[in-house]
Order: C-alpha cells, then sequence, then structure tokens
C-alpha cells in the first residue's frame, strides 16, 4: 500500500472501506492448508437469513474474529468459515408477511413460485449480512461459504436422515405435539417460550351417568373440554373409590365418559379429579394410551373448534372460551372461577399461544444419542465448556431429553426425504426420489409434504460445511475444530445436536471448546427488543464511530457466560482510545527524520531507565494479554492493552522519550527511536484483532515491514525472557509516583506547572537515594524545581506540604510560593461551604419522612454524597493546619 504520513486526525471512514477491499484482494482472510502450518478452525453460528445482524450478532462474530487474527499472526492456518441459515419457520413468516402487503398468500402462488420468492429473500438478505460482516471487518473465508440449503449441505441432510431412520432412530407417530397455530406448524420443545400469564382455574361439576351426584373438576382451558374422553382420580384417594369405573355424562356433548384410576393423579391438587383430553394435552396423551381412552381433536390446525366442538365450531379458540364459560354458568356447571397465574408456552417464532396437539409428524428417538452424548462428558476428551457452569445446563436438559419432533408443516427448507405409495400405502425412505414403489413396484407415489426443523440441518453445520460425507480434504484437516462461540440461549437448540450428530455420525466432537457469552442488554439492564424500541443498530454504531470502536468496546466488556449493558459513552471511550493511540503514533513518526533507519532493539545501544521501564512494561502486557485470551478473557485482555498503550506508552513514555529526542547524544536520541518503534509496532499488533483498522491503518506508515505487506502477516508478540528488567521497573515506578505526587500538590495549591518550587526528598536509604539520583534529570524535567536536594537526612522545613511516597518523604515548602494569608482565607471558604453541605444532607438522612419514602437507592445516593463531601472537608481541613504549620 502507499504509505505517507499519518494525517492528522483519524477518520475511520475513510480508512475501513478501502483497507477491507485491501484485504480480500490480498487473499488475507483464506486459510491455505500449508502442511507446516497447525490448522485452527471456528465455524460461524451461521445468522439466519431473516434481515439484519444485530448487536448480539456483532459481539458474537466479534470474539471469533478476535481469536482468529491472534492464531493467523502466531503462525497457524486459521479458518474462520462463514454461511448462513434458511432458517426455516422465520424466513417463511417473513416472506408470507411480505406476500400480504403485496395482497396475496403462499397459497396463491403455489409452493414452487413461493420458494423463488423465498430464494430472493435469501439472496437479498445473503448480501446485506456480507455487507455488515465486511463492515466490522470480520476476516472471514468467504471462498469457503456455506449455507444450510447448498446443495452439499441438503445431501448431508438427506443422508443424516435416512441413516437415523434405518437403524430405527427417526420414526413417524401419532403425538401429541407443540403447534402454532398461527404458522400452523409443530415445534419443538424448546421453540416453545414460557411466560407467566394471569389466567383463571375453572371449576366445573360433571354428573354421574346414575344420578347418584356429581365430581368436580379444574381446568385452565375450558375449551379443551370438548374432547374430553374420562375424568381420572389416584386409585388410592379413599373420596373417590366407589366412583372407579363409574360413567359420567359430560354436561356439553352428552357423551358418556368413564372414571379412571390412575397414580398421574395429584391427590393434594385441587379436588383431586382432572378430566382427561387426550387429543389436546401431552400428560393426558399418555394416561389414554394406558386405558385405551378415544382420542377426539376439537380444534383445526389454525386454532379454531371443529366440527368435533358441536356448537361452537367455526369459533376461535380463545372466542370459544368466552362463549362456553358464559354457557357453563348459566346452566350451573361451571360453578366458580378463581385467579390463576400460570405459565403459558408461546412460539418463539410467531408469539401465538402454543396448542397441545395431536399429530402425526416425525420424530428422532434421542435417548440413544443422548448416552452417547452424556457418556463423552465422562471423558479426558469431553468438549469443555466456557463457563464450566454451562456443562451443568447443557448436561440437565440431554439427561432429561423427549424425543425430538423434527418435521414442519412449512414449504421452506429441506423437503422430508419420504414418499407413500398410494397404491399399497408403503412408506419409502431415499435419497433420491424413486421412481417406483419397492413393496409394490407401483409408481404412484407421493412425497412427503413437509420439511425438516431448521435445527437438524444446522446440527451438522460443524462438519457438512467441510464437505461431509465426502472426505474431502477440509474435512481432514479442520474438523473438529477447536471452539464453537454462542450466547448461551441457544446451548439446547443448537449446541447439544451438534454434538450429538457428530458423535453419531463422524464418531468424534464437534469442536473442542463451547465459549459461551450472555445476552447484549441495554443501559437500564433490558433485553434489547423492537417492541421496547431500545435496540441499536451495530452499523449505526460504526457509521457514528468506527467499526474499531464498537468491537473495542463489546470485547473489554464481555466477560465469558455474562450479559453485557452497552452504553454510548464507552464506545466513545473506545474512539477516544483510537485517537489517543492514532496521536502518539503522530509523534512517533514526526520525530523520526528522513535519514533515520530503524534497526529494532538491536539499534537501541544505549538503553536508559525510561527505555527499560516500557519494555519490561511492554513484555509484561503481552504475556497478561496472551494469558487471558487463552482464557477467553477478552474483557482483561482488551484492559491490559489498554492500560499499557494509554496509561504507560502515551502519558509517559513519549513524554520521557521527548527529553533525549530534543537532547543533544544521538546515541540516546537513536536508541529512543528505535524503542519508540518497537514498543508501538508491538503494541499495535497486540491490539490488532481487537482493532484490525486503526492498528493496520498506523502500521503501514511504519518503517517495520516489506513494502505491501499486512499487519495481519506479522507474528504476534509472545513473552521475552530478555525483556524483563524489574529493577528499571521499581526505578520508574518511584520516580513516576514522586512526579505525580508533586503534580497533584501543584493542583490542589494551584500552583501553575510553570511555577519553579524549591522541592526537599528525603530517601529512605542510600539505594533509594541512587535511583532519585539517577533519575534527577527527569525530576527537573516533569517536576520544575529551582531548588532540588535529594538525601537521606534531611529535616522538615516549616510552613511546608509533605507527601510519602514509597520509599521517600517529600518537602515542598510554601513561603513565598503562594500568599498563605489569600490561600488560608480561600481554604476557609470552601470549608464553610462544604460545612453546608455535609449539614444540609444530614438533616435530609435524619428526617424520619424522608428515609421512609424515598427509594432505596435515592437514600443510598446521599449518603455517597455525604461521604464524599465528609472526605473533602477532611483535606481542606489538613490543608489549613499544614499552612499554619
Amino acid at each position: 500500500m502507499e504509505e505517507k504520513n499519518i494525517p492528522k486526525v483519524y477518520d475511520p471512514k475513510a480508512v475501513e472501506d478501502r483497507l477491507y477491499k485491501w484485504w480480500i484482494e490480498q487473499d488475507l482472510f483464506k486459510a491455505n492448508s500449508e502442511a507446516d502450518k497447525e490448522p485452527y478452525a471456528i465455524v460461524i453460528p451461521p445468522p439466519n437469513v431473516t434481515g439484519v445482524l444485530h448487536m448480539g450478532h456483532a459481539l458474537d462474530f466479534t470474539l471469533q474474529d478476535v481469536l482468529i487474527r491472534r492464531k493467523r499472526m502466531q503462525g497457524y492456518d486459521a479458518l474462520w468459515l462463514p454461511g448462513t441459515d434458511h432458517a426455516g419457520i422465520a424466513t417463511q413468516a417473513k416472506v408470507e408477511g411480505m406476500l400480504r402487503e403485496e395482497g396475496t398468500s403462499r397459497y396463491d402462488l403455489g409452493r414452487e413460485k413461493f420458494l423463488e420468492k423465498v430464494w430472493e429473500w435469501k439472496g437479498k438478505y445473503a448480501d446485506t449480512i456480507r455487507n455488515q460482516w465486511s463492515k466490522m471487518g470480520f476476516s472471514l473465508d468467504y471462498s469457503r461459504e456455506r449455507f444450510t440449503m447448498d446443495e452439499g449441505l441438503s445431501k448431508a441432510v438427506r443422508l443424516v436422515f435416512v441413516k437415523l431412520y434405518e437403524k430405527g432412530l427417526i420414526y413417524r407417530g401419532k403425538r401429541i405435539i407443540n403447534w402454532d397455530p398461527a404458522a400452523r406448524t409443530a415445534l419443538s420443545d424448546i421453540e416453545v417460550e414460557y411466560k407467566d400469564v394471569q389466567g383463571a382455574l375453572y371449576h366445573m361439576r360433571y354428573p354421574l351417568k346414575d344420578g347418584s351426584g356429581s365430581i368436580v373438576v379444574a381446568t385452565t382451558r375450558p375449551e379443551t373440554m370438548l374432547g374430553d374422553t374420562a375424568v381420572a382420580v389416584h386409585p388410592s384417594d379413599e373420596r373417590y373409590q366407589h366412583m372407579i369405573g363409574k360413567m359420567l355424562d359430560h354436561p356439553i356433548t352428552g357423551r358418556e365418559i368413564p372414571i379412571v384410576a390412575d397414580d398421574y393423579v395429584d391427590m393434594e391438587f385441587g379436588t383431586g379429579c382432572v378430566k382427561i383430553t387426550p387429543a389436546h394435552d401431552p400428560n393426558d396423551f399418555e394416561l389414554g394410551q394406558r386405558h385405551d381412552l378415544e382420542q377426539i381433536i376439537v380444534m383445526d390446525e389454525g386454532g379454531k373448534m371443529n366440527d368435533n366442538a358441536g356448537p361452537y365450531a367455526g369459533l376461535d379458540r380463545f372466542d370459544a372460551r368466552k362463549k362456553l364459560v358464559a354457557d357453563l354458568q348459566e346452566t350451573g356447571v361451571l360453578f366458580k372461577i378463581e385467579e390463576h397465574m400460570h405459565s403459558v408456552g408461546h412460539s418463539e417464532r410467531s408469539g401465538a399461544v402454543v396448542e397441545p396437539f395431536l399429530s402425526t409428524q416425525w420424530f428422532v428417538k434421542m435417548q440413544p444419542l443422548a448416552d452417547e452424548a452424556i457418556n463423552l462428558q465422562q471423558t479426558d476428551d469431553k468438549v469443555r465448556f466456557v463457563p464450566d457452569r454451562f456443562e451443568r445446563t447443557y448436561l440437565h436438559w440431554i439427561e432429561n431429553i423427549r424425543d425430538w419432533c423434527i418435521s414442519r408443516q412449512l414449504w421452506w427448507g429441506h423437503r422430508i426425504p419420504a414418499w407413500y405409495c398410494e397404491h399399497c400405502g408403503e412408506t419409502i425412505v431415499a435419497m433420491e426420489a424413486p421412481t417406483a414403489c419397492s413393496k409394490c413396484s407401483h409408481d404412484s407415489l407421493r412425497q412427503d409434504e413437509d420439511v425438516l426443523d431448521t435445527w437438524f440441518s444446522s446440527g451438522l453445520w460443524p462438519f457438512s460445511t467441510m464437505g461431509w460425507p465426502e472426505q474431502t480434504e477440509d474435512l481432514k484437516r479442520y474438523y473438529p475444530g477447536n471452539v464453537l462461540v454462542t450466547g448461551y440461549d441457544i446451548i439446547f437448540f443448537w449446541v447439544a445436536r451438534m454434538i450429538f450428530t457428530a458423535l453419531e455420525f463422524t464418531d468424534t466432537k464437534p469442536f473442542q471448546d463451547v465459549l459461551i457469552h450472555g445476552l447484549i442488554r441495554d443501559s437500564e439492564g433490558r433485553k434489547m427488543s423492537k417492541s421496547l424500541g431500545n435496540g441499536v443498530d451495530p452499523l449505526d454504531v460504526i457509521e457514528k464511530y468506527g467499526a474499531d470502536a464498537l468491537r473495542f468496546m463489546l470485547m473489554t466488556n464481555a466477560s465469558p457466560g455474562n450479559d453485557l449493558r452497552f452504553f454510548w459513552e464507552k464506545v466513545e471511550s473506545a474512539r477516544n482510545f483510537a485517537n489517543k493511540i492514532w496521536n502518539a503514533s503522530r509523534f512517533v513518526e514526526m520525530n523520526l527524520g528522513d535519514d533515520f533507519h530503524y534497526q529494532g532493539l538491536a539499534g537501541a545501544t544505549k538503553l536508559g531507565t525510561a527505555d527499560k521501564w516500557i519494555l519490561h512494561r511492554l513484555n509484561e502486557a503481552v504475556q497478561q494479554v496472551n494469558t487471558r485470551l487463552e482464557n477467553y478473557d477478552f474483557g482483561g485482555a482488551g484492559s491490559a492493552i489498554y492500560e499499557f498503550l494509554w496509561n504507560e506508552y502515551c502519558d509517559w513514555y513519549i513524554e520521557l522519550a521527548k527529553m533525549p529526542l530534543n537532547g543533544e547524544d544521538e546515541e540516546a536520541k537513536t536508541t529512543t527511536k528505535n524503542v519508540l518503534i518497537y514498543a508501538l509496532d508491538q503494541s499495535l499488533r497486540l491490539l490488532h484483532p481487537f482493532m484490525p483498522y486503526l492498528t493496520e491503518e498506523i502500521w503501514q506508515h511504519l518503517p517495520v515491514h516489506a513494502e505491501g505487506e499486512s499487519i495481519m502477516k506479522a507474528t504476534y508478540p509472545s513473552f521475552a525472557e530478555e525483556l524483563n528488567d524489574t529493577q528499571a521497573e521499581q526505578e520508574m515506578n518511584l520516580l513516576i509516583d514522586l512526579i505525580r505526587s508533586v503534580r497533584n500538590t501543584r493542583a490542589e495549591m494551584n500552583v501553575p506547572p510553570s511555577r519553579p518550587i524549591t522541592l526537599l526528598i528525603k530517601a529512605k536509604d542510600a539505594e533509594i537515594e541512587a535511583v532519585l539520583n539517577r533519575g534527577e534529570s527527569y525530576i527537573r524535567r516533569f517536576c520544575n524545581p529551582d531548588e532540588l536536594t535529594i538525601g537521606t537526612n534531611i529535616a522538615a522545613p516549616d510552613k511546608a506540604v509533605s507527601n510519602v511516597v514509597t520509599g521517600a518523604e517529600l518537602f515542598m515548602p510554601l513561603a513565598g510560593l503562594i500568599d498563605l494569608d489569600a490561600e488560608i482565607s480561600r481554604l476557609q471558604k470552601e470549608e464553610k461551604k462544604l460545612d453546608g453541605e455535609v449539614e444540609r444532607i444530614e438533616k435530609k438522612l435524619n428526617n424520619q419522612g424522608f428515609v421512609a419514602k424515598a427509594p432505596a437507592d435515592v437514600i443510598e445516593t446521599e449518603k455517597a454524597k455525604l461521604a464524599d463531601y465528609e472526605e473533602k472537608r477532611e483535606k481542606v481541613r489538613a490543608r489549613i493546619a499544614e499552612l499554619r504549620g
């Protein structure tokens, strides 16, 4: 790239698109399968092609990019494989919504035309997602990009279905499933979100057929009573022993239903009698199977009552509930309604209340697959969860797993590879469409209309993306992956499915580690959502502050497993950090001179204490960053870089470096230039995975690489024992503490830095005295004394401010420096003002009315103010006492 002087101001908009295009042109993101390099692979959690990426994606993908960029710089053959998910139900819902706005529907178009519309949608939003990836600076290997409905991945899906079917692990059966009446499709258990809803408990009398009385049942869903085929009691419940086997008259349908005994019934709950509706409740279904009860479906797939509902046929289920309740109250069957808070399942996709529904669906028999995954976690080769507490979450779910309903009544997705012979009824499961029935040879075959659950295909993602079932070079080299990065909200949806399918079909775990991160919440801790209007678009942040500021804010606030709050102020702080580095880099470049030839540390032949100190601190920062990143502590790693660059390199070393740079000692000057560049170069490499654009742009201006080389190809820093210098660190820490102390005293006494002072430094011992003497030039430069005395036997002068640092006492005589009487008068006024503030808050906190009514956080705020004012007052009083002597 063309090099020129670093511009005065860093403008992300002028840098980011240009650099990303250059990276792509140079093929810098591409894994190259070099045999001499150790592979390192991450497959991206594929975002759904339902829309644009949100802040959660920005966090998830930035974590991965930091890992990949670092490994690439460490010499690994690093693959970050991108891709997108067809997201069956979610994408179909989006396209159907678009069609509704156009005044049409998928049924008007037909399956083939509708799927053309969805593919158009997919193309548009896959491009949008790709653009967002580039805006955020993600170093993805686009040559290997995948989509869950690519032909290769679709083949893998069909093969897995066929193999599981042949092993008896996939079956078709009639069972109670979660039904979404809005999307008109089955859902798996984990696609149901449970919310506490204020409902009611309806108490009803069912009369005994023989006229000897009635039995009382309670339900939260009275509309399902139209499908009742029994009432159950516990076999040991003495209250109902004499009724077991008797018949009841259904109060609406008039149908005769039996009273049955079953251990499922809880004698202690309600009346101890439970109405049984086998077609609309999973527990009732199981009980009905045990007692051979009829299964009566009273609703259609859209949530409306069907012909079995008699006079309520055609009504929406909730409208039917209202009318039924009114009718039952009128006849006296319904005699009590209690308010009842209960957990109600809602479709994760459409938001509709889920209906337990008897339906013929395809299922995966989970227990054998789950057992393998559980057994893996008992070995040393188990999948490592970070933080490890999520392993317990994962195991608890998989140990209590139920069979997985995998069929969906949709058009968009992988169509189930099953065909039905309309001549003999045979079911044929095959990789490709058969031409004739394998049983009767008839050619009247019909493919199953349903598609597979989205998670069926994404569960194969770690290996299907590598070319499985073909034994490709990528599969051999990059599978299993090193780490999966994902949120804790899809451990069950996705992580578990990937593990058990990988074990079944590849005989190995799909990845070494699972790094779990939290959700991004707003500044008040609320989940970002459209309904609250509190979402933040990553591209809006990038437009305002640049991609690096967003990335660094996310990383320095990320803690594995924990949620993260978004604050614009933190993004602004990250932007300020970028500007600080930019300005420091400009300083370095401007002070090199046209004839300077960079030699690295080989050219640093006259290292001073400050030089040795900054190299030591750089080395420690390198060690901290590497250790923390190995443990996925992104926040700790980012903070270590920030601390070094801002507080030590920029605020101290650059200021210290100005002395030799402006001096006459050419050897010291050359040494300082080499150290300045070396430390900056290493820092930029260290920071690159976090802030790729800023670091690349600055690095291109440094004389540390061959023309056209990228920082992405530079070696990532590692700990160097030879740079360790604890003595230099101790000496500089003493000098820095001393300089800070004098600066703070000047500020407190209103003595400007330009005004010379008398400074006496009493060293604890001869060794400290020697350190202070070696650092005398720094003390004179930054403390500006016109008189400086360093020794071990210095007496404290009268009317002097004193301060203590580790190993030394400082004295600043004030006579002649300030007008003592005027300063005392000013401080007394300050003391009086603080007295008033303390008194005001004490009165407020002693007011019982205020304390009783004010929120706890307000009271705590007032207490904090009081403590702050009291501390300030004590400092003012101490200063007055010092001045009076």
